[in-house]
């Protein structure tokens, strides 16, 4: 029995996964993930956000894939960051089929 049982978090059981190699849901702990807001073919600024991210404790990190020159940059951000990349797709099919092959570790569409 805790000293405040309004404050504990009953955890859901669900099945494990891994983004990349960041294990989420199961017993895994607690992930953080944030999203950019830069323009992802913009690589140097979305690269420099990522990173950024990453320092401030990040584990998962998405980008915005709208269009064929977004799904492209991936490539080159993948190369240049550590944590996964989560590609999140917009209403087209081919949008997820080029982010697959650019890289992302995950797919959210």
């Amino acid at each position: 029995m805790s000293v405040r049982p309004y404050r504990d978090i009953q955890r859901r059981k669900c099945r494990q996964i891994h983004v990349g190699p960041v294990a989420v849901g199961g017993d895994a702990p607690i992930t953080v993930q944030s999203m950019t807001n830069t323009l992802t073919h913009d690589v140097k600024a979305t690269v420099a956000q990522i990173q950024a991210l990453e320092r401030a404790g990040a584990d998962i990190v998405r980008v915005s894939c709208p269009d064929e020159e977004s799904s492209a940059a991936l490539k080159d951000i993948v190369r240049q960051v550590k944590v996964p990349i989560v590609a999140d797709i917009h209403f087209h099919y081919k949008r997820a089929i080029e982010a697959a092959e650019n890289g992302a570790a995950c797919l959210r569409i």
